[in-house]
């Protein structure tokens, strides 16, 4: 464990190699090879230091690693007077990071596996761009979730913001690439600020950044219920960093615009790092969140309503990595239902069950588009079944995973959620239950859309065996060559192994990750609950000895319990838990029966509702306007200003600036013509006077004595006669 610095550092190296060496001289397999071998080293470390970790006692499973003092120790004002601040740069390894670096070095992993074939087609310096971004990506997350304190995290934290803009904006050329990159970067910048200013504010309320410091000093505070106090600031301006980076209302809407990057992108930002970052920031912070019960609500209603509005608006959508943005974004609201409702253990165990089948959806839906040529939209896909049929089977996994269909990954997590709601606020629950439906529907109406039917899609050129049942392309279509990442296209066919093979094992995983949290009502003992739950607490050790009441006061609850209003324990009977268990199942069921009927079996429902329900139909297709609204509002606003602020800027401070230069022009002008015609002509004047009047003098200076004496005697004469006339 003392070797977990390594376990960031080695894709760090991966990037730095691609992208100073590997963008000039490496081949493209020389490029992939250096990106998944770091990656592959850096997931063999963190399953040995996960191993170490569960070798230790549950009130021992935590271990930090110092490697520099970063920031010396300084004086800074604090609540209480000057203190000592300093930020040493250091790893801590817990239960919730030890889960942590496995999901992302795991499934980073088999993204950058997947890649290698998906992005064959780039040129050798793009493509060791790609994979040379793909590496910092992942160093910047596993710094974020193996930091000790804020600030390490918030140097993780914007460095997975600076990778969202490298890899959406991946293909820059592209206007709504670049344009994407650049909307996700200052969305997140927005959220950031909160969370900045809510790291200043926890320096000079604890006097530490130090998580667990925070923790311990959290707890001895009381809890804010009678008033919105200090914990409740900076849990709000956590929270808002957390909006940003995990895409929850009204920061949303950055996140679906991110498909505009390669799939696998779309699948690592989504799955396995960036999104995740806003819920992990929250469970690490579980003691403080616990501590302000007001703004534990907001996040519950912040979640459960952008979980439904995100499903409301993938109901309608026909672009296939659009429909998953928005399932992202409603899962992502599951997950910060469940911090909200203080099940910090069910969000993580949901957490780690959503990396596994979301990163198989994205990558199935990119063997999707890359078997028809470069097509997203599943209006023009339909009858891919007999052509795909390991991408079919795989992704049919995940979908049923997320619906939350007995036993994969999603029911067990899911369930967890939507006990702990439904044992907190019933109409909240109501919320969360009609999202699991839409989520069941809209994910069915996918693969409805996608696999099922006649093809719909680009026609081509007969250069390989059709399967049987496949069905002809449709007549009239234009050929297309290939798309836009990918070469030269003879119709729909399977993925290349490269591609297959991370599906399968992702599958595998959306299968049996959720037996780790097996309820006790199913005769599991929800292992990942117990395992996570020290992580949650104020001391490493609390997890197996504190009492009821103190597990309710640190905000975790196991998944048959859970807070009442009034804040005492509610529990469940089994009878109970298993009815409401079979109700979810029955909702998720019920979604996907329903899309079937509409999008297999008489399709044209789907057209005659859009029709007779035009008008909302037109609202969720557009999102709800809310980028038309901030077009109008925000964007416009500023633009306006800007414009405003260029013309104040040319019309009155240029215009003082440059009328300061005519003055000094003009009185400089001014000033010459009175040197050169007053001062000088003065000069001049008394020179000239002086050579005319020398020249009449010079006259008299004849050298003849006898005219000398005659004007003496004429002087004499003058005085003399003066002086008789004036006596």
């Amino acid at each position: 464990m003392d070797l977990i610095w390594l376990i960031p550092l080695l894709p760090g190296l991966g990037a730095l190699l691609n992208g100073v060496v590997g963008v000039r001289y490496f081949n493209k397999s020389m490029s992939a090879l250096v990106a998944c071998a770091s990656m592959a080293a850096a997931l063999l470390l963190s399953l040995a230091a996960f191993v170490d970790l569960l070798g230790l006692s549950p009130d021992a499973r935590e271990h930090t690693v110092t490697l520099a003092a970063w920031l010396p120790p300084m004086g800074l004002a604090t609540e209480h007077g000057i203190g000592t601040f300093e930020a040493p740069w250091a790893f801590r390894l817990d239960p919730l990071s030890g889960l942590m670096i496995l999901v992302v070095t795991g499934i980073g992993f088999l993204i950058h596996v997947y890649s290698t074939a998906y992005m064959r087609d780039e040129p050798r310096g793009g493509y060791a761009r790609y994979f040379s971004y793909l590496n910092l990506f992942c160093f910047f997350m596993l710094m974020l979730v193996l930091g000790s304190n804020f600030l390490v995290m918030f140097v993780g934290w914007e460095g997975v913001g600076l990778c969202s803009y490298l890899l959406i904006g991946y293909w820059y050329e592209k206007k709504s690439a670049s344009d994407a990159g650049k909307k996700a970067f200052i969305v997140n910048r927005i959220g950031d600020l909160g969370f900045i200013l809510g790291i200043f504010l926890v320096y000079f309320t604890f006097g530490t950044l130090d998580f667990r410091a925070v923790a311990n000093a959290a707890a001895a505070m009381p809890v804010e219920t009678a008033a919105f106090g200090v914990l409740s600031t900076i849990c709000l301006l956590l929270f808002i960093g957390a909006t940003g980076k995990s895409a929850q209302i009204p920061l949303h809407v950055w996140l679906p615009d991110a498909m505009e990057g390669p799939t696998p992108v779309s699948a690592l930002i989504h799955a396995a790092t960036m999104v995740t970052a806003g819920v992990y920031m929250v469970g690490r912070n579980a003691v403080l969140f616990s501590h302000a019960p007001m703004m534990m609500e907001v996040v519950a209603i912040v979640g459960v309503l952008t979980a439904l509005m995100a499903a409301s608006i993938g109901l309608v959508q026909y672009d296939i990595k659009r429909v998953l943005a928005y399932s992202t974004v409603s899962q992502l609201g599951y997950m910060f239902l469940a911090m909200g409702v203080g099940a910090f253990a069910a969000g993580a165990f949901h957490l780690m069950t959503h990396a596994f089948f979301k990163a198989l959806l994205f990558l199935c839906s990119g063997a999707v588009i890359h078997a028809v040529a470069g097509e997203q939209d599943m209006r023009r896909m339909g009858g891919l079944k007999p052509y795909m049929p390991v991408t079919f089977r795989t992704m049919m996994v995940g979908t049923l995973a997320i619906a939350g269909i007995p036993p994969l990954a999603g029911f067990f997590s899911k369930d967890e959620i939507l006990l702990a709601t439904f044992l907190s606020n019933k109409v909240i629950w109501t919320l969360a239950a009609m999202t699991a439906l839409m989520t069941a529907f809209y994910m069915f109406r996918l693969m409805s859309l996608t696999f099922f039917g006649t093809y719909r899609g680009p026609a081509w050129t007969a250069h390989h065996a059709v399967p049987a049942h496949a069905g002809p392309p449709v007549a009239g279509v234009a050929d297309v060559a290939h798309g836009p990442a990918h070469g030269e296209w003879h119709g729909p066919h399977e993925a290349p192994k490269a591609m297959t093979v991370p599906l399968m094992v992702l599958a595998v995983g959306a299968v049996v990750a959720g037996f780790v949290g097996v309820p006790a009502v199913l005769g599991g003992g929800n292992a990942i609950e117990h395992f996570l739950e020290p992580s949650f607490t104020s001391s490493a050790g609390a997890g197996h000895a504190e009492t009821d009441e103190a597990r309710l006061k640190s905000g975790t609850t196991t998944q048959a319990e859970g807070q009442g209003a009034s804040g005492e324990a509610v529990h469940m009977s089994t009878a109970g838990e298993l009815a409401l268990m079979a109700l979810s199942v029955a909702i998720a069921l019920a979604g996907i029966m329903t899309a079937w009927r509409v999008y297999v079996r008489r399709p044209e429902i789907s057209e005659a509702l859009a029709q007779r329900f035009a008008g909302p139909h037109r609202v969720l297709s557009n999102k709800y306007y809310v980028d038309e609204l901030y077009d109008a509002t925000a964007v416009s606003g500023t633009l306006a200003s800007s414009r405003g602020l260029w013309k104040f800027d040319s019309g009155v401070v240029d215009g003082a600036v440059n009328g300061s230069g005519w003055f000094t022009v003009i009185s400089s002008w001014i000033s010459h013509v009175i040197d050169k015609y007053v001062v000088d002509g003065l000069v001049n004047l008394v020179g000239s006077v002086m050579e005319d009047s020398s020249f009449a003098f010079r006259r008299l200076q004849t050298g003849l004595v006898q005219n000398y004496a005659l004007l003496m005697l004429l002087g004499v004469f003058a005085f003399v006669s003066l002086y008789l006339f004036w006596r």
